[in-house]
Formats: structure tokens, sequence, C-alpha cells
């Protein structure tokens, strides 16, 4: 298969998609330009704050992209590039960019808060406080995940005398020093475009300059050589103040600067792609049941496997967070959600199919299972199609290096707004469907305070990382796609009860559900097999079965309530019909 025709047929697939279907939910939903947003009305300066159309893309797309569209494609490249080409097209226009676009849209029209409000407002107060607890424990294992792989990225490596080995150190020494420069590049942008008023075009031009030169400062300066566990307390203590911090300070200018790092890398792959135009090794279908298996571990049958693996190209129920989390608190105008909603999840399917021609480039060392790493996958492939072009025959370490940067500098991005979103998530659990922070009163006041509250979340998410996290990501899949259904289900809910149509939503909350129940079965029926089996990591395989079982049972708590809502409301309508 030509990786050139696969990427220009499915460009023009997602822009037709983006001018057709988003125009038709933008008009379906009732999308008012006229009608004054969160940012605006509540607007504190701390967390809601409007913020211009090309900054909060820039947002909103760097902290649901990290390297998610990169690893699962990769990952369910097994099947073959046809399954994970259909379901990156069909699933990003008519799954993930509705539900990331309806998340948004329902968030703005319930004072910028989470879709566990919504969920309050339009099915009921236990339903808001199951989904707020299911999220927020969510996040936590978010916050440990990236936290660890920060530590890990940024970590020195020690000689058996305990001595600090600078060769082996020195890229991610090299990626530390560049992540810290680009922190304080990104308060002086914001500093100056929001206090200062400079023109945003200008100072763009001034700060990606800038970003260049941090990183040839930090590819030859590097001085910190710490250990895992001293750059998990130093970003600890990062996420703790910057999870409170002003958004304009810190949130939004490095999520509009580093958008960029991610803009270039899909540019570099593009032409990568195009300026080498290679004919891609990988099946076009291997099988309904993955017996590639590179890792060594099968992921197993096709369903539910492809459609819980390829979760932020497709869909992903951490973007619905993020959607109605800071976004939902910093959009201008209603006219700017779908580009941002709607286009950014567009842009993470190109980049889904910009991995699939990158494993498709290595597949025989991927099939083979010597090179799986999904990141360095993702680098190899995409460095080896640029030093093929006439002219860039030596750009292959280069390109690499950058590639790789790119990737882990998005680790420490959807760090500070996963705990962001947590911290909201905590304050919304101790208050009523439509009730604010400013109305609480004693305990529920202090429960709510973004300081307590953000402190308990670092607290937990950093020990977590220290810990056992990793011990219960398996179940991070199916969890996530489990609050894409349960966002799905909340924005039709909320359609429902305004006169909106909501029929676009139905089928894709009934299919993620099945696949979500289905992926956690498997897991179930596998640890108890291991339970039964006996060995090393028993107590884990009954912590992953217990837990399994409670997903299944809040999904279907959750989908009850849901269901019966949008049955209420299909008798109210049909009552006023006759």
């Amino acid at each position: 298969m030509s990786a050139v025709v696969l990427l220009l047929f499915s460009i023009a697939v997602l822009l037709v998609g983006y001018v057709t279907y988003g125009k038709w939910l933008a008009e379906q939903w009732g999308i008012d330009e006229k009608k004054v947003t969160p940012s605006h009305e509540f607007e504190d300066g701390l967390d809601y704050c409007p913020a211009k159309a090309p900054v909060l893309l820039g947002h909103h797309f760097s902290s649901i992209a990290g390297a998610g569209p990169i690893n699962g494609p990769i990952q369910a490249a097994v099947f073959g590039w046809v399954p994970v080409l259909l379901w990156v097209l069909i699933g990003g226009i008519f799954f993930g960019a509705t539900h990331d676009f309806g998340a948004l849209f329902a968030s703005i029209r319930h004072k910028g808060q989470s879709i566990g409000e919504v969920i309050g407002q339009n099915i009921g107060a236990r339903a808001k406080k199951l989904f707020l607890i299911f999220s927020y424990l969510t996040l936590l294992l978010v916050v440990a995940a990236f936290a660890s792989i920060v530590a890990e990225t940024f970590k020195a490596t020690f000689t058996e005398t305990g001595a600090v080995d600078t060769v082996a150190s020195a890229a991610n020494a090299s990626t530390a020093m560049i992540s810290l420069l680009f922190i304080l590049i990104a308060i002086a942008f914001g500093f100056f475009v929001y206090r200062r008023n400079a023109s945003l075009a200008v100072s763009t031009v001034i700060g990606v300059a800038a970003i260049v030169a941090c990183i040839a400062i930090g590819l030859n300066w590097h001085p910190l050589y710490l250990s895992s566990t001293t750059w998990m307390v130093i970003v600890g203590l990062y996420i703790l103040v910057a999870s409170v911090t002003p958004v304009w300070i810190l949130l939004q200018p490095r999520d509009y600067l580093s958008s960029f790092l991610l803009y270039g890398m899909i540019i570099l792959a593009v032409v990568g792609i195009i300026g080498s135009h290679p004919t891609l090794d990988i099946p076009a279908f291997t099988g309904f049941i993955d017996t590639v298996a590179p890792t060594g571990s099968s992921l197993g049958y096709l369903f539910p496997a492809l459609f819980v693996t390829i979760a932020c190209g497709a869909i992903s129920g951490f973007h619905s967070l993020v959607a109605s989390g800071t976004t939902a608190k910093q959009l201008n105008s209603e006219k700017d959600a779908r580009p941002i909603a709607y286009g950014s999840m567009l842009i993470e399917c190109v980049l889904a199919v910009i991995s699939v021609c990158a494993v498709g480039y290595i597949w025989k060392d991927y099939a083979a299972g010597t090179t799986v790493t999904p990141t360095v996958v993702f680098a190899s492939g995409i460095a080896g199609m640029l030093s093929k072009i006439p002219g860039l025959s030596n750009t292959y370490n280069i390109a690499y290096s950058l590639l790789v940067l790119t990737v882990s500098v998005f680790c420490l991005t959807s760090l500070d707004t996963a705990t962001r979103l947590a911290r909201y998530m905590f304050q919304e659990f101790w208050l009523e469907p439509g009730e604010t922070r400013e109305q609480a009163t004693g305990l529920k006041k202090t429960l709510t305070n973004p300081y307590l509250a953000t402190a308990i979340t670092v607290i937990l998410g950093i020990s977590l990382g220290l810990t056992g996290y990793a011990n219960i990501w398996a179940l991070f899949g199916a969890a996530n796609q489990l609050l894409a259904a349960l966002g799905l289900l909340a924005v039709a809910a909320w359609l429902g009860n305004i006169g909106r149509n909501n029929k676009m939503l139905l089928f894709p909350m009934i299919f993620m559900l099945i696949a979500t129940v289905t992926s956690l079965a498997l897991t179930i029926k596998n640890n108890i097999l291991a339970i039964t089996a006996g060995g090393a990591g028993i107590g884990w395989c009954y912590i992953r079965t217990i837990l399994g079982i409670l997903l299944i049972v809040l999904a279907i708590v959750l989908m009850v309530e849901g269901i019966n809502t949008l049955k209420s409301q299909l008798q109210k309508t049909n009552k006023q019909i006759s």
C-alpha cells in the first residue's frame, strides 16, 4: 500500500467530514455565537478566562493529544492497516469528534462545568456522584502514569558506585532542561500577550524562535542529573503550583506554544511520507485474532481490542473531561467550539494515520519484535522516511531525537491538565446539581477549596506513581472508553431535555458501552484464570478482577439511569405529538 495515497485519502475524508457532518451537528444542536460564554460570564482570572481561538485550539489539542494517537494505532496495527484506518476515519468523524464537540457544547451551556454536572442536572444526583468518583479515580491514574513517565524521561543513570553516568544520562538531561526552559518561555509569552497586549502573531513568531533556542541550549547544556524519585517530587511540586495558577500565566501560553511542536512533528512526518513515498509492508488484514503479538503478549480478538486500544486516534473519554473541564472555561465564542473540539479530534486522526504509515514502514522489525515501543516505532519510521529523501540522508539522528523529544514534552502538558481536571472533579463532587462553590457553606466550602482539592489530588497521584499504578494500568483503556460512552450519554440526555436532536449520539454510545463491557469481561476472565493457576503477582490479579467488576457495575447503573431518562424524554415527545 502506498503511504502517500493512504495519507492523502485520509486527509480528504476527514476534511469532508469536518465541512459536512461537523457543520450539520452545529446546526442540529443550535450553536449560537451571540450567546455569552462562561469564560465571560464567570471570568475570574484563574480558571474562567476568555482565550483567542488559536490559543485555545493549541491548549485543547496539546491536552488531548500527547502520545495517545501514536501508541494506539501502532499497537492495533497487528490486525492490519485496513481495520485501523476504517476505525480511525469512521470513529473519528462520527464517534470521537462528535463526542468531543458535544461535551464542549454541553459544558458551556452548563456554566463551563464538567460532564459530571451535565449528568447531575439531566439524569440525577446519584449518577453525578458515581460519574465524578469514576472520573476522579481515572484522572488519579493518569496523573500517576504521566508523572512517572516524565520522571523516567528526565532521570539520570547511575553506575554501580552511585556516580552519575553522564554519557548514558545526556539525552534525558537534555529533555529535562528543554522542558524547564520551555516553562519559562511560556510564562513570558503569557505575560506579554495578556498583560502587555502584545500582538499574538508577533509573539508567536518570537515564541517559536525561543523554543528552537531552548532546544539548542538544552541539547548542549544540561547540568541536572537527578534520580527518578527526585524528579517525581519536583514534578509533584510543579503540578501543585501549575494547576492552581491562573490559566493565562502558564496553561494557555504553554499549551499554545507546545502545539507548534506537535504541528511541526506532523509537518515533518507529512514531508517524510510524501518525499520518500514508500510502499508499506504492513498487511491489509491479519485476521480477527492477534497472532503477530510483537511484544510477546497478544491483544486477543479484534473486537473489542481494536476499539479499546485505539483511543485518542478515534474516540477517547479523556477528551470529554478536557473539553468540559479547562476548554469550556476559556471558550470565547460558541462559534469557536466546532474548530476547537471537532477540528482537534480530526487532526488527531491525521496523526493516527501517520502512525500507521510509520509502523508500516518498519513493519518487519515491528512484527519480529525487535522495535516495539510505540514512540520508538513512530520516530524510527518517520526519521527513516525523511532520510530517504534526496539531500536529507544525514538527518536520521536529528529527526529521531526531535520526534522523541516532542512526544515527551506533551506528557508534561497533559499532566498539568489532568491535575487541574481532577481538582474540578473533586470540587464538584461535594456540590449538588446546579450549585456553585460560591453558594457552598461550612465543610462543603472547605472541601471545595481549590488549594485543598489540588493538594489532595497531587499527594494521591504522586504516591500512586511511586508505588503500583502500573499493575492496574491495563484497565485504563477500558475505563477511558467507558468514560466516552458515559460522555455520549450525558450529552444525549441534555439534548433530549432541551428538545434538540440527539439520535446521532445513541449508536456510538451503545457501541462503546458494548465494546467496553466486553473488554472488561475478558480482562476479568484472564485474571481469574491467572488466580486459579497461582504464581507471582496473584494479589494484583485479585485487585484487577475486583476493579473490573466494579467498572461493569458502574457502567450498568449509569446506563440504566440514563436510558430511563432517554425513555421518559421519548414518551414526553410522543405525548406532545399525539
